[in-house]
């Protein structure tokens, strides 16, 4: 069985969903340790009906270390803060083998055994961010990227993921200092730091808006393949990370800032964004208070024009009226 655990709120609700029905679809004998990090998200997850799912609350959670750290992060902070407690918490409560952290916007399009398979005797696995060249953001936020990292519950696994648990709850914020960021940079020197450290070599898993400019990608049905461009090798898709897609109030929706493909747009966001909202319509039928996709008010600046113009220049004005982004 793989052991998955993920994070999120009533802000990425739906994406959260998502995430556990694509590895209901593609995965088949998994489950998935689901942190619900406030109450309304807690309420909805616990009367859905998700057998492949333990759902958890903060105050099951939440220990003296992390309390006392909460009241100096962000939310999105104290998510990233929490990351590596939340895989540990699994691995002590629940006595697995295993447990894969999963951030809630994947999305999987076939199974991750290929993944696992690589991982084979290693003891942890992570994942590089393989960053398209004009994209390259690695000096300051990392070369891995904490999307789908997997310790094993032994000596080498717990050692690395309880130095990474002190090193965040140390020290975890959303800018770039003395060579940390987040808690993300703590990784960079895992291959030498730990024993047994694997790097994911899979080029399905991983897939993102900072590194699809590099390949090709056809639809066959239910099956989706790429190919590298420079190298050539093909590869089924076995996962998309949608970070930074954006809903807003007035109906737009936002991809981020970098060059899509029509090809990307049409096989990955387009039909994720049908999903959610589907998913939408059913979280509203047992709690309407809230957007689970987290729809924000579009920002209203002196800035406004001028990122219009500069993102349009360089085509990666990747905001969009959705009602006519999803018709098209």
């Amino acid at each position: 069985m793989y052991n998955f655990c993920t994070l999120f709120d009533t802000n990425y609700l739906t994406r959260g969903l998502a995430l556990y029905y694509s590895l209901e679809k593609h995965c088949g004998d998994f489950h998935l340790y689901i942190f619900a990090f406030n109450e309304k998200c807690l309420n909805v997850l616990k009367k859905m009906d998700l057998p492949k799912a333990t759902i958890i609350s903060l105050k099951e959670f939440e220990d003296e270390q992390l309390l006392k750290v909460k009241p100096t992060r962000s939310v999105a902070e104290y998510c990233w803060t929490s990351t590596s407690s939340t895989i540990l918490y699994v691995l002590e409560k629940y006595k697995v083998e295993s447990c894969t952290y999963l951030d809630a916007d994947l999305f999987f399009y076939s199974s991750p055994k290929p993944i696992f398979d690589e991982l084979g005797g290693d003891s942890i696995l992570i994942t590089e961010h393989r960053y398209s060249p004009q994209y390259n953001k690695e000096l300051k936020a990392g070369k891995y990227c904490v999307q789908f990292v997997t310790f094993k519950n032994d000596e080498p696994g717990l050692t690395a993921l309880r130095w990474w648990r002190e090193r965040c709850i140390e020290w975890c914020y959303a800018k770039y200092e003395d060579g940390k960021f987040g808690d993300q940079l703590y990784l960079d020197d895992w291959t030498d730091r730990f024993k047994g450290v694997h790097v994911m070599r899979h080029l399905g898993g991983g897939l993102a808006a900072w590194n699809v400019q590099q390949y090709e990608f056809n639809k066959a049905g239910e099956n989706i393949s790429g190919i590298e461009k420079n190298s050539g090798s093909k590869f089924d898709v076995i996962f998309y990370h949608f970070h930074y897609l954006r809903f807003f109030k007035n109906g737009e929706v936002e991809l981020g800032r970098r060059t899509l493909s029509k090809a990307v747009l049409d096989i990955f966001y387009k039909p994720y964004i049908q999903y959610l909202d589907s998913l939408k319509e059913k979280v509203l039928t047992i709690d309407n208070t809230f957007d689970p996709n987290g729809a924000v008010a579009k920002p209203n600046n002196w800035k406004t024009p001028v990122l219009f113009i500069y993102r349009n220049l360089k085509g990666v004005y990747n905001i969009f009226e959705k009602r006519k982004f999803l018709g098209d």
